[in-house]
């Protein structure tokens, strides 16, 4: 299963603006997927288990890097 950015930024109560950004340093073998549908032809960026766990390690660097 995958969830959306809008999603995991609700489960784990963040700005998914800043998600978003932080994810840009994720590659697909990181578990980012990008899904394509009519209603969003240049894609959402989505998230595997391993890629939300990713996302939670980066978040945490992010943080130690902006004390």
């Amino acid at each position: 299963a995958v969830r959306t950015l809008a999603l995991v930024a609700r489960e784990l109560g963040e700005d998914a603006d800043w998600l978003a950004d932080i994810a840009t340093d994720l590659e697909p073998e990181d578990g980012l997927v990008w899904v394509y549908d009519p209603q969003h032809p240049d894609g959402t960026m989505a998230f595997s288990e391993f890629g939300i766990e990713s996302l939670r390690n980066l978040i945490d660097i992010r943080r130690i890097m902006t004390k």
